[in-house]
């Protein structure tokens, strides 16, 4: 069997933002008291999701932007747009649905997700963007053990 070609052989490698450096009070430490989240917490849940092609995380591509959350905690609401890295990327419902995955086991399960491709950003736009919001199509892959441990590993720790 031959190797699979990469989509995208020489990706741009962006610099990282520090994470987060919040300031912490006693409201924030109150187990009973209601903590808003913001695009910033949301950021650092999936910017070292790790690229399903490259050894390199979504925030090191770019693919995932602290610009491109929206967070609406009264309408329990959370946005998020992704870039691929090329327009033909094969691997974007995959990035998508690790996002996703992510955010359904870091957030409460009030909040409603959704997860979609930039516009104008890849070919197939709205096939994936329709495949990412699907719950039961989402639940179906998630079913596929491979796919599911496929997506286990773009989610795994690492050390960047």
């Amino acid at each position: 069997m031959a190797p699979k070609e990469l989509d995208n052989i020489n990706p741009i490698i962006y610099s990282t933002k520090t994470p987060s450096s919040r300031n912490t009070s006693l409201e924030d430490v109150d187990e009973f008291q209601s903590d808003p989240f913001d695009a910033d917490e949301i950021f650092d849940l999936i910017r070292n999701i790790n690229d399903p092609e490259h050894p390199l995380t979504l925030e090191q591509l770019a693919v995932a932007r602290l610009e491109h959350i929206t967070v609406d905690n009264d309408a329990n609401y959370v946005s998020v747009k992704f870039t691929p890295t090329i327009p033909h990327c094969s691997m974007a419902t995959l990035i998508g649905l690790s996002i996703r995955v992510r955010l359904l086991r870091s957030l409460p399960l009030r909040f409603k997700v959704d997860v979609n491709v930039r516009e104008g950003t890849h070919q197939s736009e709205k096939a994936v963007n329709k495949q990412l919001n699907d719950k039961e199509r989402v639940a179906a892959a998630l079913e596929n053990t491979h796919l599911l441990e496929v997506v286990n590993q773009c989610l795994a720790a690492t050390s960047r």
